[in-house]
């Protein structure tokens, strides 16, 4: 009898295909239509300080009104900048922003994180009520309250002053929000063998809770920075001594006096918003971790 051969089956290896992240395969056709929709956004968005940036690199003597433009500089200079130091007093304008955005930043993470600790933790009689205001002031506007604002400034004698510009924003409604959120996502189960072990309620906000919450800091952090530091009706209002003005109420000048100069205008704009690229490239780490905030590591 002849022997009858085995054969095994043979295997086709499957091509590699793009999967999301529930491992789940992506269809060419959708992977396509998600980067198209990708660029549109990163062109609507990144495209127009792309475009500020090359204008400000731009020479006097190359024209940014051709037709077709010409996105890349023939002959990249640094003149516009110098001439707008040369214009208004942009570095002494920019020590004021810088003043104000880090002082925001200060007294909005310490009260958002010690109001937002109170109301996730503590247990209080009208807790919910506050917690409701807090809401409902996110929903009034701020030039409804700008009068009512200048008024208690102009009580307190701060008016024209840099506390002035400060003291309104020092704490946000919606940075208190974040961090009671934040800190209501961690186990309770943590706190609680920090209290049998003997801890008091300042020892488990500062060594167990508030470390847990490093994201959402971050978050709070980066908000009050892009607030103090684009922030344009409240210091023009509150200040009027031009040594004290910020960098948007400087930079305006440039828009109203030199609006046909547009490298002059687009140099400063480039100034303005370097320090805020700056501080996210620095943050971006926590600011991405600050969505899934209240995990705990082991």
């Amino acid at each position: 009898m002849e022997k009858v051969r085995r054969t095994e089956p043979v295997t086709v290896p499957k091509e590699p295909g793009v999967t999301d992240e529930h491992g789940r395969r992506v269809r060419l056709g959708e992977l396509a239509w998600r980067y198209l929709l990708l660029l549109g956004v990163l062109a609507l968005t990144v495209g127009p300080f792309l475009w500020q940036l090359s204008t400000s690199l731009k020479g006097p003597t190359e024209d940014i009104y051709g037709s077709p433009p010409s996105f890349l500089p023939a002959h990249p200079t640094l003149h516009n900048y110098t001439r707008v130091a040369d214009t208004i007093p942009v570095w002494d304008y920019a020590l004021n922003s810088l003043k104000v955005a880090t002082a925001n930043v200060v007294t909005n993470c310490v009260g958002s994180a010690l109001a937002g600790y109170a109301l996730a933790r503590l247990r209080f009689r009208g807790r919910r009520v506050t917690t409701l205001v807090f809401v409902l002031a996110m929903l009034v506007p701020v030039e409804g309250i700008v009068i009512a604002q200048f008024t208690t400034m102009r009580e307190l004698g701060l008016n024209n002053t840099l506390i002035g510009v400060v003291l309104p924003g020092a704490v946000a409604a919606m940075n208190v929000l974040l961090m009671r959120n934040a800190f209501r996502n961690l186990p309770y189960e943590i706190e609680e063998a920090a209290y049998v072990d003997g801890a008091d309620v300042w020892q488990r906000f500062l060594r167990v809770a508030l470390p847990s919450v490093k994201g959402t800091l971050a978050v709070v952090a980066i908000f009050a920075f892009m607030g103090a530091w684009d922030d344009f009706l409240w210091p023009l209002i509150v200040l009027s001594d031009p040594s004290r003005f910020t960098l948007t109420i400087g930079l305006n000048y440039l828009h109203g006096t030199f609006a046909n100069d547009e490298r002059l205008v687009a140099a400063g704009t480039v100034i303005a918003v370097a320090p805020l690229i700056a501080l996210f490239a620095c943050l971006q780490r926590y600011f991405f971790r600050g969505v899934g905030e209240g995990a705990v590591k082991g």
